[in-house]
């Protein structure tokens, strides 16, 4: 056997992301808090950013001529010492003098104030943004514990419930059935865990703890509990009444309930419409997640990118950004200083220097990302005039590979450009991703993006006949008369991006 080692030269072409130009797409996709987020890490970890004070450059400008005074100075003093040395008795005068002035202060009862920073009496921004934090608010599971260790208990229905409790999810149901629960106890040490005792400790988490329906296995038991409580905290006879009717159609119709079949429910309980109409009304004073009054998740703060607002002079539509949160950063003149400084050690001038570099990057990355996000939405003002004129009716198809070769860029730029961005225009905050979808173009020529057959759609809905509603295929027929053709299909899909549910469910029974 022989091995043989040869020489080869191959041409070829291959693509690479360079580390810039990943960071560059990453900061074009940020949406203004995520942006401000990220700022804020780089400020922490890179050295050589810092934030750029208003009037940051008069201000050094203003410290080196008052060095360059006292250097100055100093050089004059040391001149007149030297010439007052010839006389040994000057410099004892002068320490005499000086201790005459100092005295207490050289013997350590200064009553002298340091000098004052140059930031003093401005407020630091790590420090407010910590201030203002909330402080991390208790899971439903922790308030639920609390409430249970206020109760008296026998020591096994106690800590029976408090297992329970650990199963209970956020929107306050049992997330797993008692036979679960018991073979994941059993190892606990202190109690004897048996189906018995599981039953018995849930029976008294539900009726102990509030709001009325936690820990219900279903939401027809959490309905129930929530029933019974409101049962025995009210006396009037006629509310009993119709809090009667309503427990009569959830322990025994609710699944004709769900489906909105009124009239199976008459034949079969002989309560007229009237009596299930009204209780179906009075089953809105329920709540369908109890967990969810103890937890209360607010949707995150929607910050617009850009303020579109109109020009009257010009009878045109301006765009600028609001980037008025974002610090204004800049290149730590100090730092790119000892980048270039030979005297400095190696190491530590190579750490500088990619420091250097990296905040560069970033602060060309953010300027990228203002002009080309502007340039998108400038575009999208011009081609979309309609919409902010007249409303979502008049949205005209917008390809985003359209708009990429409008201003010579790549389409994943416009991607990235309108990812989790927001608009603030005269007709409110709107996606910018709304303005780019396909279309279709009516009978009269005209063209109309998705999104404006979606309002059509829902406008013919919001008209129909709450007692008559209209099918999917009768929907189709509208459009069709509108000058809009699409299947039958495609009308369901709208409608369930909507939100809005099948005619059946949307029928009113009088």
């Amino acid at each position: 056997m022989r091995f043989d080692t040869s020489q080869q030269m191959r041409l070829g072409q291959q693509m690479r992301l360079a580390p810039r130009m990943i960071q560059s797409m990453e900061i074009l996709q940020l949406s203004l808090l995520a942006l401000q987020e990220r700022i804020d890490q780089e400020l922490e970890s890179n050295v050589a950013l810092e934030i750029a004070e208003p009037g940051a450059d008069l201000q050094q400008v203003a410290e080196e001529k008052r060095d360059a005074e006292r250097e100055e100075r100093q050089g004059e003093r040391e001149l007149i010492v030297g010439e007052q040395t010839r006389d040994g008795s000057e410099d004892f005068e002068r320490l005499s003098s000086m201790e005459s002035s100092l005295g207490d202060a050289l013997d350590g009862d200064s009553t002298w104030e340091r000098p004052r920073a140059r930031n003093d009496g401005e407020r630091d921004r790590k420090m407010d943004a910590m201030a203002n934090t909330p402080s991390r608010a208790e899971s439903l599971v922790e308030q639920l514990q609390h409430q249970w260790a206020l109760n008296e208990f026998t020591p096994e229905i106690g800590e029976a419930g408090k297992r329970i409790i650990e199963y209970i999810d956020d929107d306050g149901r049992l997330g797993a059935d008692l036979e679960t629960i018991l073979d994941q106890s059993r190892e606990i040490p202190g109690v004897e865990w048996s189906l018995e005792l599981l039953e018995k400790a849930l029976w008294a988490v539900q009726h102990t703890l509030e709001p009325a329906g936690m820990a219900a296995r279903n939401v027809r038991e959490s309905l129930l509990l929530q029933l019974e409580a409101i049962e025995e905290q009210d006396s009037d006879p006629e509310e009993l009444a119709g809090w009667a009717d309503v427990r009569t159609l959830i322990e025994d119709h609710f699944d004709d309930l769900l489906q909105n079949r009124l009239p199976r429910i008459e034949q079969r309980s002989h309560i007229p419409m009237a009596r299930i109409s009204a209780a179906r009304e009075r089953m809105r004073k329920l709540i369908l997640a109890p967990g969810r009054e103890l937890v209360s998740e607010s949707p995150p703060p929607i910050i617009p990118d850009v303020m579109v607002e109109y020009d009257e002079s010009n009878d045109c539509y301006v765009a600028a950004l609001t980037d008025g949160l974002l610090p204004t950063l800049r290149v730590s003149p100090q730092y790119e200083q000892m980048a270039k400084d030979r005297s400095v050690e190696k190491p530590t001038r190579e750490f500088v220097g990619n420091s250097v570099r990296n905040a560069q990057w970033l602060i060309e990355s953010i300027n990228q990302r203002k002009n080309t996000l502007l340039r998108v939405v400038n575009v999208v003002l011009a081609r979309q005039r309609d919409f902010f004129d007249h409303g979502p009716l008049h949205l005209k198809p917008l390809p985003m590979i359209e708009v990429a070769d409008q201003l010579g860029i790549h389409v994943g730029t416009v991607s990235r450009a309108v990812a989790d961005k927001w608009l603030q225009t005269p007709r409110g905050v709107v996606p910018l991703r709304r303005f780019f979808s396909g279309g279709t173009e009516t009978e009269s020529g005209e063209d109309m993006s998705w999104e404006a057959v979606k309002e059509v759609v829902k406008g013919i809905i919001d008209a129909e006949d709450p007692a008559k509603p209209l099918s999917d295929q009768a929907i189709s027929d509208a459009l069709k008369e509108k000058g809009v053709t699409i299947a039958r299909r495609t009308v369901v899909k709208y409608r369930e991006q909507l939100g809005i549910p099948a005619a059946r469910m949307r029928k009113r029974h009088s």
